[in-house]
């Protein structure tokens, strides 16, 4: 029986000032050359639980920590995470916490130059590890010009150049379109599979990973110890299990699958749900782009788009990773103008209006949350944005409290928003640009770090602000979602917008955007509508 590279005994941790702990009671053994997926609602300790493995916890967040974690042989509480960097690797939730200097290839080759590595070896290892995550192209650009996606690269490289034995991620993929994500994990199962490297990953995209992780952790919240087992195992009782997962449930599929290929034996007995008919809009027009270029010193990004949006439309905005996704929203916004064509705004220019004026009408939640979170609590952050708007709360359209207890955040009220959750702190931001119930709503990547019910209560609320005449727009990389939320789907490639259509019809005829029920049966539906129609 191998011995275990890491092992927790009985861990119990409580953030500092919390009145519950995070974890309590956990073990965990993780052996040479296991793939293991990390699973459990946003808020339930899964990053904690990744923290634990490497150190971080307790050595970094402070707080009350209680049983043994072992690394190698090492306790953590005696190790920091720097004496133990050279088994068990990190790459944070969000990756720009993580990075040192400017430059991709600095940043790269920084640690191993400090340690004291062989210049031959380090640039043997840069070009290698380049050329497994597909960013050589960025090798001389500056950090703070890549994309969200490119960013999430280039921090997993930084960390594989130090050659782990465990390598450990917290929502690797949550920035990253379908085809890059999938590029990602190919990376890491040939990190596992031949090289013998430990992987352990948290993600909520499960469809992504389930087929190819050996075992799943559940984490199930304070009170309940982890469920650990095959992923078939687990997510056959878990009600974050991937789509075909679900469906396979549903219908009485045995053994159920866990991917695509598993369910081809059954998919030809499944009878197809009629797709409702695709409705043109007609409300008013709110927002024009017209002929819109773009270019960063040096990069072109935008050329020549040209779309509307109307009252009370539901549009999400796809491209691979750099296509000029979150570009097009500054520029709707008023962040940035275009060097050639207009963005106009229900009829006005933003080039006539300052932005503080096209925020009265727009709300933009932009892709990191920590850009708009500095206030002391959770509710001091939606009660800032009512001030800056000259609301008191007793006239804001939506009662605080009422908009914090919609998206699931009511208990964190009085919390620190910082001390939260990725995806906790995502809802906290779009508490705060929603406070004001503005009728365009701009949305960046609104679903990072949410779990699969976060997601559909996220969705419901916007339809309900929908019905009610609001503009959504959202960016997003999470196709299951897009599917489910969205009436019309834009999508650009290498800044060309490339398609603009009905979201079935469109996600249909685009298969690297296909959500995972579309690749099995042809057709753009939810589990719900697969089950009714096989009723």
């Amino acid at each position: 029986m191998k011995q275990p590279l890491v092992l927790l005994d009985k861990v119990t941790y409580a953030y500092p000032l919390a009145e519950t702990p995070t974890l309590a009671d956990v073990s965990l053994a993780l052996t040479p050359g296991e793939f293991v997926l990390v699973i459990g609602e946003s808020g339930s300790g899964k990053s904690t639980l990744l923290r634990v493995l490497n150190g971080l916890v307790p050595h970094f967040y402070g707080g009350t920590f209680g049983g043994r974690a072992l690394v190698r042989g090492r306790d953590t509480r005696t190790h920091t995470p720097r004496m133990l960097s050279d088994v068990v690797g990190f790459v944070f939730q969000d990756p720009e916490s993580q990075f040192v200097l400017e430059r991709v290839e600095d940043e790269l080759v920084f640690g191993l130059e400090q340690a004291g590595v062989p210049r031959e070896e380090i640039a043997r290892r840069l070009d290698e590890t380049l050329a497994w995550l597909g960013i050589a192209h960025l090798r001389h650009r500056r950090i703070v010009n890549l994309s969200g996606g490119e960013k999430q690269r280039v921090a997993i490289a930084s960390v594989l150049m130090q050659r782990p034995s465990v390598l450990v991620l917290d929502e690797p993929t949550s920035q990253l379109d379908p085809r890059a994500a999938q590029d990602v994990l190919q990376v890491l199962v040939r990190l596992n599979r031949e090289q013998g490297m430990t992987i352990v990953l948290a993600e909520h995209r499960i469809e992504r990973v389930a087929a190819i992780a050996d075992r799943v952790v559940w984490v199930r919240g304070v009170g309940k110890p982890p469920m650990d087992g095959t992923p078939r195992a687990v997510l056959a009782q878990s009600d974050l299990a991937p789509p075909i997962t679900r469906l396979g449930r549903a219908l009485g599929w045995s053994p159920v699958p866990l991917s695509v290929e598993d369910a081809r034996p059954w998919v030809g007995r499944v009878r197809l749900p009629t797709p409702p008919p695709a409705s043109a809009p007609s409300g008013e027009v709110v927002v024009e782009v017209e002929d819109v270029a773009f270019a960063y010193p040096r990069r072109a990004v935008l050329h020549d788009v040209s779309f509307r949006l109307h009252r009370g439309e539901f549009v999400a905005l796809l491209g691979h990773n750099g296509s000029g996704k979150s570009t097009l929203l500054r520029l709707l916004v008023g962040l940035l103008h275009p060097q050639r064509g207009d963005v106009r705004i229900e009829g006005v220019s933003t080039r006539r209006r300052p932005v503080h004026e096209v925020c009265r009408r727009v709300a933009y939640l932009p892709q990191n949350p920590n850009a708009l979170l500095f206030a002391e609590t959770v509710l001091d952050e939606v009660l800032t944005t009512l001030r800056n708007h000259n609301l008191a709360p007793e006239d804001a359209p939506l009662a605080p409290m009422h908009l914090l207890e919609r998206l699931g955040l009511a208990e964190t009220a009085d919390v620190y928003p910082r001390d939260l959750s990725v995806g906790q702190r995502e809802r906290v931001a779009l508490a705060a640009v929603l406070a004001t119930h503005p009728p365009i709503i701009l949305l960046d990547e609104p679903t990072r770090g949410l779990d699969r019910l976060q997601k559909r209560a996220l969705v419901r609320m916007l339809r309900e602000w929908q019905a009610e005449g609001a503009t959504i727009l959202f960016v997003s990389h999470d196709v299951e979602v897009v599917a489910e939320a969205a009436d019309r789907v834009l999508i650009l490639d290498e800044g060309r917008l490339v398609a603009d259509g009905p979201t079935r019809q469109t996600l249909t005829a685009f298969p690297d955007f296909a959500p995972q029920i579309a690749q099995a049966l042809g057709v753009v539906a939810t589990v719900e509508e697969v089950v009714r129609a096989n009723a």
